[in-house]
């Protein structure tokens, strides 16, 4: 089956997707995780085709997956110790089927359930529960997809032209979004970006092109915080549904350090272009699943996920063009508070309600 992003698929049964899994309840090693069945039976567009994806345990870079699809659902974390990280879950083309009607829907009721059918490898939903963790040294480890994912991929070097290709046959990358990962990565193998004699001059140059095209900024400066300066800490309690302004990026490098930290939490160059707009608050995160390990982590000061901001893989050249999508997570200093106007209702509405109300 050839799917492309924008397609539209419905996600098979319960039971035939048991069908397809191991013991372990995986499929080739990716596991299906237990709030993965609630979608079944309904409808959605692909939101990426997961050719692809990145390294975020090991740190190898691109990663090949055979099959690998990204709707437009995330993880809610809830057979995962509550974890927060809301990582877009990774589907296999096995789990899925074309759909011919374009009028299609999410909110479709989700097909009859039947408990009779044994499947094929004898895995059931209970295995599929049983396999999100296990013990280690003591402490719960978790297994989720983002845990398993260098069991479920292979090394996918950069320099490889046909995942290129295929980022654009996809659907998943624009001519125009190819050309400017081009631009970025052929500076920075050219210049060497922090290099003393070629970094400074290229970085101007660079950023001086990409002003006149309406183009982002050399998204990798290092911070100005000395090593003798306290990071700042600020504490707006900003909330859910709040509206926010990102500040400028000159604004932000004050608030890291050298490495682009602030207290611990990294400020990454895929969070440039997002500088200076304005977006909602999605969520808090305080406590999120160590890849590496599997194991719970708690965060001293909550940070924020914004609403339709994430990683483009725009400036990762280990990684271009990654279609994981995962989400930016900010403290409060990089932010500023937008006070909305009330809402006004209409003159005609106000009387409207007199009228009815008299």
């Amino acid at each position: 089956m050839t799917l492309h992003a924008g397609d539209w698929v419905q996600i098979r049964s319960k039971q035939e997707i048991l069908a397809t899994l191991d013991k372990s309840g995986r499929l080739d090693g990716l596991p299906f995780m237990p709030q993965m069945f609630k979608y079944c039976g309904q409808s959605f567009k692909i939101f990426k085709v997961a050719h692809k994806t990145c390294d975020t345990v090991n740190g190898t870079g691109g990663r090949w997956l055979a099959g690998g699809i990204h709707l437009n659902l995330r993880c809610d974390g809830q057979a995962y110790g509550g974890c927060q990280a809301a990582c877009l879950i990774f589907w296999k083309e096995a789990w899925l089927k074309p759909v011919s009607d374009t009028s299609a829907t999410s909110d479709l009721a989700p097909a009859p359930q039947s408990c009779a059918v044994t499947p094929m490898h004898g895995c059931l939903e209970s295995d599929v529960l049983r396999a999100t963790s296990m013990t280690s040294d003591g402490d719960e480890a978790y297994q989720c997809q983002a845990v398993r994912l260098p069991y479920f991929t292979r090394l996918l070097p950069w320099w490889r032209p046909d995942q290129y290709v295929a980022d654009y046959l996809s659907g998943n990358v624009s001519l125009r979004r190819i050309f400017s990962g081009l631009i970025y990565t052929v500076y920075t193998k050219a210049t060497r970006a922090y290099h003393p004699s070629l970094g400074r001059p290229g970085r101007w140059l660079y950023n001086w092109f990409q002003a006149r095209r309406g183009g982002t900024p050399y998204p990798r400066q290092r911070g100005r915080l000395q090593a003798s300066e306290i990071a700042p800490v600020v504490d707006l309690n900003l909330q859910p549904g709040e509206l926010v302004r990102v500040k400028s990026y000159e604004e932000i490098l004050s608030t890291v350090n050298f490495q682009n930290m602030n207290r611990g939490l990294f400020f990454d160059g895929e969070m440039v272009p997002y500088c200076g707009g304005t977006y909602r608050v999605q969520a808090r995160v305080s406590k999120f699943i160590d890849e590496k390990t599997g194991k719970m982590r708690y965060m001293k000061t909550p940070g924020l996920i914004l609403e339709n901001v994430w990683c483009g893989s725009c400036f990762s050249t280990r990684r271009m063009f990654c279609p994981r999508a995962i989400y930016s997570w900010w403290r409060e200093a990089w932010l500023e508070r937008v006070e909305e106007a009330p809402k006004v209702l209409h003159t005609s509405s106000v009387a409207a309600k007199s009228n009815a109300n008299a």
